[in-house]
């Protein structure tokens, strides 16, 4: 399978304005093809597979806003997949099997997401070449220097979103290039394929992430601009995507998941995996009045306060990431910061949150870019979860 040009992961970005292209160095020879059949009436399953859960959320796109037909998921038995990468093939394709079984989800039209630290987003600017296949060269050569990946262990794809003429008559095209380890991807097309699922694309969460939360780009003035900041907290990892309202520049893969405040109550409370879980469900993080029963009183103060110092960690992760960000030339200033996840449902997080890290967070509507039909969704409230399969069904 050449890679270069079956496997897309730059779908969050707008059609290039000059014939662009991808490349990925060398064939693949492990997995099976990923085949570009055509989605019934431009219908695309987003596929999301976590540590915890497996994700589809079925989208028509027709123009307008895309529609939302189907949402499913189950979990998947911890040890499949960790940190964003398969480490049993045949267990993953079993549960996928059942999984587009049960819920009788189409197994063709499937963009899967991948979100792991082993993708590379960058923005960079290609110098005097209006030719496709000379601006291809130009951009393998800027990717091999810019990103930490070797690119004949790549599978690598770009988009231009934009170009200047000089005084002199050459173009400079600011290219947006997405990277992955070949080898995790083709774990998961493996899987698919034994499960007789069938791959239009594989895409970058963190885009997906984006285009399921971000508002649509408006006309602002430069001085009015502010950057699209969105996090996906995971099982056991969460996702950051920052945007210009156009493109996502910067993304990072935060090694902070909801099942660190889980472990958190198990050990300072002495509580089993389940009753951890049983308490964190009926946890708040609000100022509730203090309960007549003092040694409850107590057992919950100390559960919110393990909770609130696991969310400190986050937030150092986060605020370190948004440094590095706001240190790069052209980055805009944050105006607020969009959660979702299924952690962020406790009540209080987001207050806490924005407690910490001094930006406003809000958390944000998994449906917001879809019009969802009924009954594909009855329980807005435990939607979270969901948000980036969401993404991936969305084409923009």
């Amino acid at each position: 399978m050449d890679l270069k040009k079956e496997i897309k992961l730059s779908d969050l970005m707008p059609k290039p304005r000059k014939k662009g292209g991808s490349t990925s160095g060398r064939k693949a020879t492990v997995a099976p093809r990923v085949k570009k059949a055509k989605s019934k009436k431009s219908e695309l399953v987003g596929l999301k597979v976590g540590a915890s859960q497996i994700a589809a959320a079925r989208v028509v796109n027709n123009g307008g806003k895309p529609k939302l037909v189907q949402l499913a998921r189950t979990t998947l038995e911890p040890g499949v997949v960790v940190n964003g990468e398969v480490r049993n093939v045949n267990g993953l394709a079993s549960a996928l099997d059942e999984f587009f079984t049960e819920h009788k989800l189409p197994r063709k039209g499937v963009r899967l997401g991948i979100g792991t630290n082993r993708v590379g987003v960058r923005v960079v600017d290609v110098d005097g070449t209006d030719d496709p296949k000379q601006l291809g060269n130009a951009v393998m050569f800027r990717a091999n220097e810019t990103l930490s990946i070797p690119m004949d262990q790549a599978v690598l794809d770009y988009h231009v979103v934009g170009e200047k003429q000089a005084e002199d008559g050459s173009t400079t095209s600011r290219v947006l290039l997405a990277a992955a380890y070949r080898d995790p991807i083709d774990q998961f097309v493996t899987a698919c394929h034994v499960a007789h699922v069938e791959l239009v694309g594989i895409d970058v969460e963190a885009f997906a992430l984006l285009r399921a939360v971000a508002p649509s780009a408006t006309s602002q003035p430069d001085a009015e601009r502010a950057a699209i900041v969105a996090v996906n907290v995971g099982h056991d990892r969460s996702t950051l995507a920052i945007s210009d309202g156009e493109i996502c520049d910067f993304t990072r893969v935060l090694d902070w998941g909801g099942a660190r405040i889980d472990a958190a109550l198990e050990r300072d409370l002495g509580l089993t995996g389940e009753e951890a879980l049983e308490l964190k469900q009926t946890l708040t993080l609000e100022e509730i009045e203090t309960a007549e029963d003092h040694e409850a009183d107590r057992r919950l103060q100390t559960a919110r306060d393990s909770v609130k110092k696991e969310l400190g960690t986050l937030a150092r992760e986060l605020i370190a990431s948004l440094q590095f960000y706001q240190s790069q030339p052209e980055s805009l200033p944050i105006a607020e910061i969009l959660v979702t996840g299924g952690t962020t449902r406790l009540p209080g997080f987001a207050e806490e949150l924005e407690r910490l890290v001094r930006a406003r967070v809000r958390v944000a509507d998994p449906v917001g870019s879809v019009a969802p039909e009924r009954p594909a969704v009855t329980e807005r409230d435990d939607l979270s979860s969901l948000t980036v399969a969401i993404g991936l069904g969305v084409e923009r």
